[in-house]
């Protein structure tokens, strides 16, 4: 009779045990919609996409990174993990031999399906604007339970104003190009280097109906004609060359910012470092733009 009374008191301990459980585990939905849960924040993180493996850093969590894609060059202390390939074409097996807590990668990568059916979990985030870096921020706060998430958000946020106040006058309305790489390919307005772009005050040359980075037909910046180049150096030979090109302004002027590498990578990647690109844009437009005062 005795175990008869005290069986529902063991039932209700282990229903309250089994609900404060659940209670620890994680859950966060990526940008694909799909809600992933994990038993408690990842300690083994491959990452797949240079702009989360910085953020992840930022976040004071570089410890945790097992893996990362061949593109990740930033901190320095990254390259010394193992590479895994690239975001688009990763090498799942060396993956699975990492044996990740999670993968993050971009909402583009082929990987996801292939890394689940293997019983990886996978969390893809692919900030495209400022919004964008923001929420991803924020998001791997939550998942890497980083409490102080949005204070590197707003320090992000007040470096780039701080740029576009550092510009003179005369630079506004500057008219821009800025080639993310060859074929050409384009930041458009649409796009967090255009966001950038704007908050500094000056115009870009493709709309932001063309898409955030769309592929140009070179005749569409001849006659655009704009008043300066942005192009890192990596796409940077043979801009004189090109049928036409010859006649546009900013290169009659020598108006054009080569950006070696290291500043080209930091450009182009939507995370940590956009106050610091933003900077490097705006010493670009002081010292090339038209408007500027010599």
């Amino acid at each position: 009779m005795k175990v008869l009374r005290l069986a529902p008191r063991w039932a209700l301990l282990l229903a309250l045990l089994a609900g404060a459980g659940a209670a620890q585990a994680l859950q966060v939905t990526d940008d694909r919609g799909v809600t992933v849960t994990l038993a408690q924040a990842p300690q083994r993180i491959v990452s797949l996409l240079p702009s989360l493996t910085e953020t992840v850093c930022e976040l004071g969590q570089c410890q945790r990174l097992v893996g990362v894609d061949r593109y990740s060059n930033f901190p320095a202390s990254v390259q010394k993990l193992p590479q895994v390939g690239g975001g688009l074409d990763p090498n799942i097996e060396a993956i699975v031999a990492l044996k990740p807590d999670v993968v993050l990668m971009a909402m583009s990568s082929r990987a996801g399906e292939r890394l689940q059916a293997l019983g990886i979990k996978v969390v893809a985030l692919e900030p495209k604007r400022h919004a964008d870096v923001q929420r991803v921020m924020l998001k791997l706060g939550q998942l890497l339970e980083v409490p102080d998430a949005a204070r590197i958000w707003r320090a992000i946020d007040a470096g780039v104003s701080a740029a576009a106040q550092s510009l003179p006058a005369g630079v506004r309305g500057t008219r821009v190009y800025f080639e993310v790489n060859q074929g050409p390919y384009a930041a458009g307005e649409a796009s967090f280097i255009g966001e950038t772009l704007t908050r500094l005050g000056v115009k870009n040359i493709v709309p932001a109906k063309l898409g955030p980075f769309p592929k140009l037909n070179p005749e569409y910046i001849v006659r655009a004609d704009p008043d300066l180049i942005m192009v890192g150096q990596r796409s940077a030979d043979g801009l004189t060359t090109r049928p036409g090109w010859q006649s546009i302004r900013a290169l009659r002027e020598q108006r054009v910012c080569i950006f070696p590498p290291d500043e080209a990578d930091m450009l182009v990647r939507p995370g940590p470092r956009m106050a610091e690109a933003a900077r490097l844009m705006a010493k670009c437009l002081i010292a090339k733009s038209p408007g500027a005062k010599p």
